[in-house]
């Protein structure tokens, strides 16, 4: 019996209370259910996707997991969505702020749609910016030495992103918030980072024809690992790591999960 239970996974967040923004599908839903796993006492799911999230909370259990509409470009929503925990759960560990947008189309800076672009600043910049801000003003308030994790893309490494102007801009903004914040929270004891996967398919990369064969074709010669896609799985795996105590000493950091893609010669 006792080698049995040495044989368990360690449970990473025991007690642990978290947000996960975008989480009614793909690497929301995903990092949810792994948050879940490792002994998470509570985790708010945060979406527009009210069918779907609702559904992934009853998934989890209603003792564990809840649901709430929101739009995390305005800023109103966002504060209440986490004052809302708090209130109900008693504390904030962990945000995970995922919600983002991809955009219909790619705009080479001749042609840059200023409409579409103020749309992904708006999500992606903005929408990170207001989660970072009222998870970490509850965290210094109560005390907690939490942990905050925004997804970015590999686009702001080394990979050349052809015409997608728009979106490398706004993912750009992300990790200069997540560099900046965590300069300044650093002395609370809370730490913020970045997980930026390449390309992936998710139910918002498909609605704008990013299906598993387009990415297959774009992407699997570039990386190197052979046999092998990038799943919401891995992605969850980086975030599960970022938050934990495995990683007390990183802040300010971009953890890349690529599969090498930004790292070969001919990019």
């Amino acid at each position: 019996m006792a080698h049995s239970e040495s044989v368990l996974p360690m449970k990473k967040l025991q007690g642990k209370v978290a947000i996960v923004t975008g989480g009614a599908s793909g690497i929301g839903e995903a990092t949810a259910h792994l948050f879940t796993e490792h002994g998470a006492r509570a985790i708010v799911i945060a979406d527009l996707q009210d069918e779907k999230g609702q559904t992934v909370a009853e998934s989890i259990g209603s003792n564990r997991c809840s649901y709430v509409h929101c739009d995390v470009r305005d800023e109103k929503q966002v504060k209440a969505m986490v004052d809302w925990t708090v209130q109900k759960y008693g504390q904030l560990d962990i945000m995970f702020s995922n919600a983002g947008a991809i955009g219909k189309s790619n705009y080479a800076i001749l042609d840059l749609d200023l409409s579409q672009l103020d749309h992904l600043i708006q999500v992606n910049a903005r929408g990170n910016a207001a989660c970072v801000k009222h998870a970490a003003r509850v965290m210094v308030e109560q005390k907690v030495r939490g942990s905050i994790v925004c997804t970015a893309s590999v686009v702001v490494s080394n990979w050349k992103g052809g015409d997608m102007t728009d979106y490398n801009m706004s993912k750009y903004a992300v990790v200069g918030l997540v560099r900046s914040a965590s300069q300044q929270l650093g002395v609370h004891g809370i730490r913020v980072n970045a997980v930026s996967p390449s390309a992936i398919e998710t139910p918002l990369s498909s609605s704008t024809g990013m299906t598993g064969d387009l990415l297959e074709k774009l992407f699997v010669p570039l990386t190197s690992l052979k046999g092998i896609m990038l799943t919401v799985k891995h992605v969850a795996d980086a975030v599960l790591f970022l938050v934990s105590h495995d990683s007390e000493f990183i802040t300010g950091h971009e953890l890349i999960v690529d599969g090498g893609l930004i790292s070969l010669p001919h990019l």
